[in-house]
Formats: structure tokens, sequence, C-alpha cells
């Protein structure tokens, strides 16, 4: 095995952290976010190398690049993460029994988190900072698309981890082709989780291939139903928001629902979308409506492969329903169960949709975009959770340990 020695090494560094003081990972967190900082023009060089190899027009083209803002805004995201209480021994539970002996279940790291993912530079900082407020190693397998951004990413947080006096080994980066890709997935004994962040197929590729426990963070599929109590002013700032504020990510609204009876209100809920040249694929009622009220070449009929698409472009499905019932059901069938959200004013309507849609986040007269870890006050994200087991949603600090039994005794022994 190619990575066999770096398995072996980040292995070894993570049982190192468990003597590390709190004190000092807020200090090395804090330091990472200044050099970021102060590397803004040498970071920015290496992702220009990334994005003259990529079609702009290509829809992971927004995900890759970096600008001295979304540098400073990752910067800012680190020393948010410094500032979040660290979840390790933290006790959930105790308990004395009537042995005299007492119980406490306390949260403790992973160990070793492996994450793989595409063209997304900021995730190599955003997994390290998280991982490291969690007591946990990390081992990274970027994309070949953001290699040079990954490279001097990479190379900055392990030239960071030695001036502070850490063990570099704690981080792992591997190189960008598939095979380490392949090893990641069968490094069993070495990687204790392994996450995949990206497009679908990489998502399943990696749940029907790793033999080492996996959390799925599944494609954005992202409905927006407004019903037929809807406020048309929270309706058309929420679905212009969901849609354009950053089309390449994974909560961006893909599909709008809508009650028929909010028909003769769709033109002016989608005006907004104009300047920014959204496409809309809009069933047979829809489209009757925006024929002569949006532009004609940005509007196009409906057909099956418009729904159920996650399009990560300025591209927009429109579904028309008679009922509340005929959208959950239209959901249901479509959902990747990333993130939902209704705009209504009857409470009824809001409940029900909270009841029984099936996702990470569920929201009411409020923009998908904020399924985000920063914006829940996580700090950051390593990524967002569409399964049940272990973690679901955004996933932080807390999701990022697990937990262990202490039990004190006084010579206790059990009956036979």
């Amino acid at each position: 095995m190619q990575c066999l020695p770096q398995f072996e090494k980040v292995k070894e560094a993570a049982r190192g952290l468990a003597r590390i003081k709190k004190a000092d990972i807020i200090n090395l967190l804090n330091k990472l976010a200044d050099e970021a900082e102060k590397n803004i023009p040498e970071l920015l060089i290496a992702n220009q190398k990334d994005l003259d190899r990529m079609d702009e027009n290509d829809p992971k083209f927004d995900r890759l690049k970096l600008t001295k803002e979304r540098i400073e805004g990752i910067a800012a995201d680190i020393r948010n993460v410094a500032k979040l209480p660290y979840p390790v021994s933290e006790i959930l539970e105790e308990k004395a029994l009537d042995n005299g002996m007492s119980l406490q279940k306390v949260r403790v790291p992973l160990g070793v988190i492996g994450v793989i993912y595409e063209a997304r530079p900021n995730v190599t900082f955003d997994v390290f900072s998280l991982c490291m407020q969690s007591g946990n190693a990390c081992v990274l397998k970027g994309g070949s698309d953001a290699q040079y951004s990954n490279k001097a990413i990479a190379g900055l947080i392990q030239q960071v981890l030695k001036d502070e006096g850490f063990n570099p080994d704690v981080l792992q980066f591997l190189p960008p082709d598939r095979s380490a890709a392949t090893e990641l997935m069968n490094a069993i004994g070495y990687v204790d989780i392994l996450i995949p962040r990206g497009s679908q197929n990489l998502i399943n590729s990696v749940r029907e291939n790793a033999n080492i426990p996996v959390i799925e963070t599944g494609a954005g599929i992202v409905h927006t139903y407004v019903d037929a109590s809807a406020d048309v002013k929270k309706a058309t700032d929420v679905v212009v928001n969901a849609k354009t504020r950053r089309v390449s990510v994974c909560n961006a609204l893909d599909c709008l629902v809508l009650h028929e009876s909010q028909l003769k209100n769709l033109p002016h809920i989608v005006e907004g979308m104009k300047p920014f040249n959204v496409e809309i694929f809009a069933d047979d009622k829809a489209f009757a409506e925006l024929d002569g009220n949006y532009s004609a070449e940005l509007l196009q009929k409906a057909n099956n492969e418009s729904f159920g698409t996650e399009f990560l472009s300025h591209k927009m499905s429109i579904k028309t329903v008679a009922s509340i019932d005929e959208a959950l059901d239209h959901i249901y069938e479509y959902s990747s169960k990333h993130s939902e959200a209704i705009i209504a004013e009857d409470p009824e309507a809001i409940q029900r949709f909270f009841n029984e849609v099936d996702a990470a986040a569920v929201y009411s007269n409020a923009s998908t975009a904020f399924t985000d870890g920063a914006q829940f006050g996580l700090g950051a994200e390593i990524g967002i959770s569409t399964q049940k087991l272990h973690a679901r949603g955004p996933m932080a600090l807390r999701e990022l340990t697990s937990y262990k039994w202490l039990i004190k005794g006084n010579g206790n022994t059990r009956p036979a």
C-alpha cells in the first residue's frame, strides 16, 4: 500500500492528541487563521493554477474558486471554531449504582477521520480545524481539480503545526489519484470513520466500496413549497435567495413547488431571477403563467429529468400542485433528504410540513441557504449528513465524537 506509512503515522499521532492542552489547540487554530490571511497572495496563485484547468461553465468552478474575501471568511470560521467549547471529556450521563460503583458516560474523539472530497479547497481548512478542536487526527484526499490549492493549504497547515510544537502527522494529505482513494476506503485499523463530500457519484462510490465505516453527506436536491397561505413577499425574497445566493452549493434551491392558487403571483416571485439569468423548467401550468412574463430564452417546458436533479447552476424547475398533500408527495418522491422549506402563514400547514418531511434540515419561511455549520452556530462543518445513524445535518465538533463509559469501583466483584 503506497499510503500505508501515512496511515501508520496518523494513527500514532492521534494517540498523542490526548495529551495536548486545550489552550494549545486554541492558540494553534488562531495562528492558522492569521497565517491563512498573511498567505492570501500565495494561496490565490496556487488556486489560479487549478482554475486555469477548469471550464468556467463547470458547476464546480465556483466551488473551486478562492478569493481574498473567501479566504478571510475561512479564517473567520477557524477563529469561530477556536472559540467553541472543547467537547472532549464532556460528561453526558452519570449515575451511582447500588453496589457502590459510579458510572460516567463521557465524550471522546472518534480518532482518525478520513475525508474524500472534490473541488472544494476550503474543506481542507474546515476539516482540519474541526478535527483539532475535537481531538481528532485526519487523513484528507482531495480531488485532482484542486490539487494545487490543496497542496498549498496542507503545506501551510503543516508548517503552522511544526511552528507551534505539534506533531505534523495529525494531518495526512494523500495524493489526488484514485488509487489513494481506494487505499483510504480500505484503511481498516487505521481510519475510524470516512466522510465523502462531493457529487452523488462520489458518495455512491465511497458507500459501495469502502470497508471502513462511512457517514454519507448526500447531494442536495432542494425544494421550497409555496403554500396557498404564503405571504407573496416572503415567498419572493426566500425563493430568489435560495436559488441565486450561490448556485454551486448543496443547499441551493432546485425545485419550486407551487400551490396552484399562487400561480397568479408566480411572475412576481421569479422576477428577481431575471438578472441572474436563471433558466426555468416549468410544468404546463407554470409555463402557461410565465409565457410572456419571463425571458423566452430562459423558459423551458419541464420533462422527467427536470425533477430530482441537483442543478448546481442557474437552473431551476417548477412543479404546480393542487394541495399540500401533492406537495408532500412530490418532495417525498424526489428529495435527497438534505434541506426542504415551506413558505406559509397557516400554522397547521407548517406543522404538517415539519412532521412529514424527512430531511436533515426543514424550514418554514426561511431560505435553505442557511443549512451550513457556521450559520447554525457550529463554527464550520465537516459535511452535511443526510443519513440517520450517528449524525444528521451539519456535522461539527460534537458530531466528530463518540463516547465511552468510565466506571469507578472499590474492589467490586460481580457475583456468580
